[in-house]
């Protein structure tokens, strides 16, 4: 008899086929996924961007086809747009604020006017430094001229800061991408109303002054202006050092060629988490952080992992990756300079990265989390950071699952399912080793479902860290976690964790069993295990 169901099968279809009647589009790889819809796509590009592009795609196309996606959002429902970047970007939930800033530029450039409007009051929130700023000035330029609407939400943005707080980022950012506070000023032109003095007590004006001409009366009655012009007249390196320990001064107020083992020395105590994380190496390059030097390795490996500190200063999961894979290499990103890494400090950064995830309760369910190890999750890098590929970000992430959870299976796949030898004691950068080191292959994200079958393992919930780019097998992963349910009997969840920001994912979104979530949003891994225990 001739089995016509070897060519058209619902059940069991190959991957390089659609699945008949579904929603599924053609992906990047040749083969056929699910569509995300424009909003999950706005997440996707908010926390994971499209710094240096992935495997499949150029940066140059994946922010084309985002900000087309935000485009649709913003006809769609441009109020609730705003929210989104404001939610995600105000809760630090994003390894980098940029594709924030560059949605709302559109938001504020592209929407109605009760979106403009909106759009522009909070930009305070999403532009929360010097820097921040000056990247949304950029990036608004591509969508709008210098219209009045602008000019005052530009110049709101300074009148909305403490006389102190301004003073501090006219200090420690001065100038970026072509822009420094002394342009914006000129195009803004705000004004300093009697209100805004008598609130703050110090005059808001004095402090525009000093920045537009380079003097204000009375300006040195303000600390730090006072110690970032005393250090820029210093000439020894002790001299410098002790006016950084006087006026509390950030590292970028100080002048690079001023920067001795004496003031890295002085600065240390008054260092913000963000830059403690990014000068771990200098630090140890200048004698100070040694093996040995018990009383700083106290004090920095105790900042490192104190939880407070990293929820004030929006520390995000990636930040710490990225600070412990370059730590534990000796030397910097660029090759530049040498140290011998710290193992106490290794292991609090290892530490810290749990912790800058939001709390994480336990589901007690059987989980298996399965690792795309394919040849396209080991190029492109999570938010540009170097050396942080799609598969050594998704191996990191899970081990967020991993340490919590006690019934649990960590297994990778490429076209074959691959051994993977990991432990929950393993520290971080080891375990990023590891994955790193596993052989590369085509993608098939059905297999965890099937191995699971054929291994007898009982697992409520399977979670797949992938690009989505599947395209080898003789069945689709949606089709894969049906079988999956009906000959075990166990109704299995499943979450797609997407770790680019593309459109695609393997499960059927109107499946109610399944769940797609964004790699690193540091509020996925709850979101992921209220999901799994049924809560949500």
């Amino acid at each position: 008899m001739v089995n016509y169901a070897q060519h058209f099968n619902l059940r069991a279809t190959p991957q390089s086929e659609k699945i008949h009647g579904s929603s599924q589009v053609p992906n990047s790889a040749g083969g056929y996924s699910f569509a995300i819809d424009d909003w999950q796509r706005l997440d996707r590009w908010l926390l994971l961007g499209a710094d240096g592009g992935s495997y499949y795609a150029s940066e140059k196309k994946l922010t084309r086809e985002n900000a087309e996606a935000v485009m649709r959002c913003l006809a769609t429902d441009g109020l609730r747009t705003v929210g989104r970047i404001i939610e995600i970007s105000h809760e630090g939930r994003a390894p980098k604020n940029n594709p924030a800033l560059f949605a709302l530029a559109m938001c504020a450039g592209l929407g109605n006017g009760e979106t403009k409007s909106y759009a522009l009051s909070q930009l305070p929130r999403v532009a929360r430094t010097g820097t921040m700023l000056f990247g949304f000035a950029t990036y608004i330029q591509a969508f709008r001229g210098w219209g009045r609407g602008l000019r005052h939400g530009i110049g709101n943005w300074y009148l909305s800061q403490k006389p102190e707080d301004l003073a501090f980022q006219a200090v420690k950012y001065r100038q970026r991408d072509g822009w420094t506070h002394r342009d914006l000023l000129r195009l803004s032109h705000p004004k300093t109303p009697t209100p805004l003095e008598e609130r703050f007590g110090w005059p808001v004006r004095k402090v525009l002054q000093w920045i537009c001409k380079g003097e204000a009366e009375g300006i040195d009655e303000i600390p730090i202006i006072a110690g970032f012009r005393k250090v820029q007249e210093a000439s020894s390196e002790k001299e410098v050092a002790a006016i950084v320990r006087e006026y509390h001064l950030p590292l970028e107020a100080i002048p690079p060629e001023k920067m001795g083992p004496k003031v890295w020395e002085a600065a240390l105590p008054f260092l913000g988490m963000t830059a403690l994380l990014r000068n771990l190496g200098n630090l140890s390059k200048n004698g100070i952080l040694v093996e040995g030097a018990w009383d700083v390795i106290t004090q920095v490996a105790g900042r490192l992992t104190d939880e407070e500190q990293l929820k004030k200063g929006r520390i995000h999961p990636l930040s710490v990756l990225a600070a412990l894979m370059t730590y534990q290499s000796g030397h910097g990103v660029r090759g530049s300079g040498a140290w011998e890494p710290v193992s106490d400090i290794r292991d609090a950064l290892s530490e810290s990265f749990y912790k800058a995830f939001k709390a994480v309760d336990p589901t007690g369910k059987r989980i298996v989390l399965a690792l795309d190890v394919s040849g396209s999750m080991g190029m492109g890098a999570l938010s540009g950071i170097p050396g942080i590929t799609p598969r050594v970000g998704s191996a990191a992430m899970a081990m967020v699952t991993y340490k919590t959870e006690k019934q649990v299976v960590l297994v990778a796949f490429s076209h074959t399912m691959i051994p993977v030898d990991i432990s929950r004691c393993q520290r971080l950068d080891d375990v990023c080793h590891t994955v790193s080191q596993i052989p590369m292959g085509a993608t098939n994200c059905a297999l965890p479902m099937l191995w699971a079958l054929e291994n007898k393992v009982q697992a409520d919930a399977f979670v797949i860290y992938s690009d989505s780019e599947s395209w080898i097998g003789e069945i689709h992963a949606s089709q894969a976690l049906r079988m999956y349910r009906e000959r075990t009997g166990i109704p299995a969840r499943a979450i797609a964790v997407g770790m680019v920001a593309n459109e695609y994912t393997v499960f059927d979104p109107q499946d109610a069993g399944s769940l797609n979530v964004v790699g690193f949003d540091t509020a996925a891994p709850q979101i992921m295990s209220e999901f799994i225990a049924g809560r949500i």
